[in-house]
């Protein structure tokens, strides 16, 4: 019977991956007290479960799933990213050259303590801090020892064999401490900071998550019968109170023109739009409000416009706002400006520079007109930029090919490396010209849940029945060893962080934790947790870096060991 079920599945060894999803995200949603595993660590579960069947998945299904993911988050940091870098990024990098000095004398010392040879140190390394590249870089070292060949097979054989069965817990151990006993550690949780982090940065603004509003909307439109206005012309009647606009006008039943010029009378119906302070306050100054009245419909849109036209261009709002004339100004409503992804503060002293994406409401004409006038619309469209999208992770993929010699030690990104430095710069190109590399959310969060989630299930269905046959062989010595080796650089560097460092977010310290280490599945949990990006941005610095510091580990054990 497990012969007719392997036979069968080898043809569609894709099954097995779809299936460690499903039960992996069944099992993540059970909470434990305040525990909850989520769904990339019960894939990763699921899947070593699964990996007993012994069919495994192509490498080349693995590599595409965790560049889709890695790509994916940092086309939406980019901006943010590369505005990061300078002095801000210092605690960054002295994080990740901690914890790759941590992981060495780790590995070193259980490795002289439980007499492992250089193989198997190395393959602890590799497992225990989940950075396969060490598999690599300490095989080639070991091949250059002056040994006989057969003991140099035996050598390298052990670097597989200790990242099989130490990197399943160096995934899980990863995620337990960067998801759960950092927010532990310091009394806090992560979405929590997270929202406070993003608040900072949108500097007051609202962000409203698909399907959201807010109860109380800043722009309102309500409808008056004319009593005190009557007599006046809808210029004076705006005059008197700023930023409302009269855009219909009922008398009896006939709906008449609504230029400024035009005289109400009384008992005249109009329909007010503005600020909703303005429109509360205008009412004294026209007469009674109606609950409603046919006809008095109108439809309002929003839109994001990147400023082009010179003639606005290095003003103050201030100036543009009191020197533009009614006609262009007639029914928009400026609700937000962005600069490189970041909220600009809307006083009048703000200064317009080229390519801000200023978002406005309004009516279509209205719209239209100041498009027109001011820039380019940027696209709503729900479809994504793949000949965009499609370039850049083939770029991020040539850069994960690129290998420096350093006394003949390989040096490489990786795909996934590359992927990430990729994503991060066409993220930052996309803000640059956002007319260009369109990305919705609701398909930027399918590719990490689907890159991320896969990814660690390919890897459990590959490793898992390596690691329980060795451990089978060797008993749980091998394998507490790896726990050592995982558990101890984390909590040191948890430690760094928070009492020499000065982090003082969790959203923030856990996404830099879980990027020193390399722990990709980790960071995917922070970031579910967090449900905005604040934790990337120090995630994809310290992992950038990690990928060199961890990488360095494998010749180094090799020669120290």
């Amino acid at each position: 019977m497990i012969e007719w079920i392997q036979g069968e599945l080898k043809h569609s060894p894709e099954i097995l991956l779809f299936l460690s999803l499903a039960i992996g995200f069944w099992i993540g949603k059970f909470q434990f007290g305040k525990f909850q595993l989520g769904g990339v660590a019960g894939s990763l579960l699921a899947a070593v479960v699964l990996s007993l069947i012994g069919v495994p998945v192509d490498n080349g299904v693995k590599a595409i799933l965790f560049a889709l993911f890695i790509y994916a988050v940092g086309f939406e940091s980019g901006p943010q990213f590369f505005k990061s870098l300078g002095p801000k990024s210092l605690k960054e990098i002295l994080l990740a050259v901690f914890m790759a000095v941590c992981g060495l004398a780790t590995v070193l010392i259980m490795a002289k303590i439980f007499q492992l040879d250089k193989g198997m140190a190395a393959g602890l390394a590799a497992g225990g801090m989940t950075q396969s590249a060490i598999i690599g870089t300490a095989g080639d070292a070991i091949s250059r020892l002056d040994l006989p060949a057969a003991e140099i097979q035996r050598l390298q054989a052990n670097v597989a064999i200790g990242y099989a069965v130490t990197y399943i817990f160096g995934s899980l151990g990863a995620i337990i401490i960067c998801a759960s006993i950092v927010p532990k550690f310091m009394g806090r949780g992560i979405r929590d900071d997270a929202l406070k982090a993003q608040a900072e940065q949108l500097k007051g603004a609202f962000q409203l998550a698909p399907g959201q509003e807010l109860a109380m909307p800043e722009i309102v439109g309500r409808i008056y019968r004319v009593q005190q206005a009557s007599g006046q012309t809808i210029s004076e009647l705006q005059s008197k109170i700023p930023n409302i606009t009269i855009e219909r006008v009922k008398r009896g039943t006939q709906f008449i023109d609504s230029s400024l010029e035009t005289k109400l009378e009384t008992d005249d119906i109009i329909l007010v739009i503005g600020r909703r302070s303005s429109v509360v306050s205008i009412a004294q100054h026209i007469g009674t409000e109606l609950e409603s009245s046919e006809g008095m419909e109108i439809v309002m849109s929003t839109t994001d416009m990147i400023l082009r036209n010179s003639k606005y261009i290095n003003r103050t709002l201030g100036d543009v706002r009191a020197n533009t004339p009614e006609y262009l100004k007639h029914g928009i409503y400026v609700l937000g400006i962005k600069r490189n992804n970041e909220s600009v503060p809307m006083d009048d002293n703000t200064v317009l520079h080229k390519g801000d994406v200023i978002t406005v409401y309004g009516t279509k004409n209205d719209l239209d007109r100041m498009v027109k006038e001011g820039g380019r619309a940027i696209s709503q469209s729900i479809k994504t930029d793949w000949v965009f999208h499609g370039i850049g992770l083939v770029v991020g993929l040539l850069i994960g090919l690129i290998v420096i010699r350093i006394s003949n030690m390989p040096l490489t990104l990786g795909a996934g490396g590359g992927a990430l430095l990729s994503g991060l710069f066409f993220g930052w190109l996309h803000s640059r010209n956002q007319v260009r590399g369109n990305m919705p959310l609701a398909a930027s969060q399918l590719l990490k849940d689907l890159g991320l989630a896969g990814f660690v299930a390919a890897v459990g269905l590959q490793s898992g029945l390596q690691a329980f046959q060795t451990i089978k062989q060797s008993g749980l010595s091998l394998f507490l060893i790896g726990v050592v080796v995982t558990v101890v650089p984390l909590i040191l560097s948890m430690l760094f962080a928070r009492y020499v460092l000065r982090y003082d977010n969790v959203a923030v310290m856990a996404g830099a934790l879980s990027g020193a280490r390399s722990a990709n599945p980790a960071f995917g949990v922070v970031l579910d947790k967090a449900g905005n990006s604040i934790p990337t941005v120090p995630f994809a610095i310290t992992y950038a870096l990690a990928n060199v510091f961890l990488t360095l580990l494998g010749p180094l054990i090799v020669g120290l060991a």
